[in-house]
């Protein structure tokens, strides 16, 4: 081997904790985006769970909605 493959193999060596280190990292990192995220869907699913119920329990046309819009937009 050269000299020039030896200090490479060497540095990589040297680097290689390092690296492992941000594997950790950014493993950590997807795990907690996608908890987040599954978190996410599941309170916005209750959300629309919750105004479908209220939708269904409380009677209306749905005519004042649009007066409402109309007078927001005012």
């Amino acid at each position: 081997m050269t000299v020039r493959r030896l200090a490479l193999l060497a540095m990589t060596a040297a680097l290689a904790p390092l690296l492992s280190g941000c594997l950790i990292i950014g493993g950590t990192a997807l795990v907690a985006g996608t908890v987040v995220g599954v978190a996410g869907d599941t309170l916005q699913l209750a959300g629309n769970v919750g105004e479908g119920v209220v939708r269904a329990a409380i009677p209306g046309d749905g005519e004042d909605d649009e007066e409402d819009a109309a007078r927001d937009r005012d």
